[in-house]
């Protein structure tokens, strides 16, 4: 399998599918590890971090991951072939922009990925579509035990997991959800949720993770304390209390809108639509934001004629990486917007032109 089988699929977490799916778009959770004996990276030497790099794929290459596993060499990797990972969120800005031997291993359905060398020596993932947490922790604890039984992770019997950043020290897990809140930003509530997601010690970014902005009302809702609780209790807070408390203000925001501004809201759903079907050149900003007023319209019944699938599959397959990937050569600005516009009403439907 190589990267350009990959993308021919949706990958699974993506079909608009799971528990909670109007709300959250999907569930992750993230260990670091980091090998016993071996320095931290930023006080390793290339042998050190080639070897450290070496060990681990050749760990990952043997685990059942799920399906063929696909090993991307970063250093070896084209820039568009890097680009189109990080738009589906299989590695990191930051494994991108790295130096020196590192890579990632991606299971055939996309469900798992580990990055080789970013910040720790590993970082594994699990995604699923909806909130599916148990899921997601369920299926690393699995792997963490395959690699467990195979690799000396770095632990002290104090401290727990040693991570190369002390936020990340203790269980080194890390929760996080992707919610779609486009109700809280057209109510001017959004500022106000966030700032308490925040006093409930979260972590709230963008659509790319850290450093990165919320296009398409998309956000990135993370646990932040790692150290001195257990595994079971951050996930028991997590689950229960934190993500259900933004589930109903974004659910309340919605029936605001539905009850005193009906008319308002078909109308920028539709004309979203409508631009969308209709455009000729059109950036993957304003794809993004317009999706997200048509997800919406969809997540409440008011476009019965398309799926949160495809909305979902328009908001990948759009971004520039994968235009070009797609196309099989790079592209300029205006022959991107043109080829997204197309793309879009190829899976849409075009308004008639006269």
């Amino acid at each position: 399998m190589n990267l350009a089988d990959l993308i021919r699929h949706p990958a699974e977490w993506r079909r608009g599918s799971g528990p909670m799916n109007d709300v959250v778009f999907s569930s992750r959770v993230r260990l670091a590890r980091n090998l016993a004996g071996m320095p931290f990276l930023s006080r390793c030497s290339r042998p050190q971090v080639a070897e450290i790099a070496e060990t681990i794929r050749q760990t990952l290459m043997k685990l059942a991951l799920g399906g063929e596993t696909l090993y991307v060499d970063m250093e070896q990797a084209a820039p568009l072939d890097r680009e189109v990972l990080v738009e589906r969120h299989l590695i990191s800005r930051q494994l991108v922009e790295a130096t020196g031997p590192r890579g990632v291993a991606v299971a055939g359905d996309e469900t798992v990925s580990v990055m080789v060398n970013e910040e720790d020596h590993l970082r594994a993932q699990v995604l699923r579509g909806g909130l599916q947490i148990d899921a997601c922790y369920a299926e690393i604890s699995r792997l963490d035990a395959q690699l467990e039984g195979r690799l000396d992770f770095a632990y002290s019997s104090k401290f727990g997991y040693l991570t190369a950043c002390p936020t990340n020290v203790g269980t080194a897990l890390r929760l996080s959800v992707m919610m779609h809140l486009p109700g809280l930003k057209l109510t001017g509530q959004i500022e106000k949720a966030l700032r308490a997601a925040r006093d409930m010690h979260l972590a709230v970014r963008g659509l790319y993770g850290e450093g990165t902005e919320a296009i398409g009302d998309l956000f990135q809702v993370s646990n932040q304390i790692t150290l001195g609780r257990s595994e079971e209790q951050i996930i028991a807070e997590f689950r229960d209390q934190v993500v259900p408390a933004l589930i109903d203000y974004e659910r309340r925001a919605r029936q605001v809108l539905l009850d005193g501004r009906r008319l308002a809201l078909e109308d920028k759903v539709q004309r979203a639509l409508a631009v969308l079907r209709a455009a000729r050149l059109i950036s993957s900003e304003e794809t993004l934001y317009l999706l997200s007023h048509v997800r919406l319209g969809v997540a409440l019944g008011m476009v019965p004629d398309v799926t949160a699938e495809q909305i979902n599959e328009l908001a990948l397959i759009t971004q520039p990486g994968h235009l070009q990937k797609l196309a099989g050569k790079s592209l300029s600005p205006q022959e991107r917007g043109q080829r997204r516009a197309e793309m879009i009403q190829q899976r849409l439907g075009a308004t008639e032109r006269t």
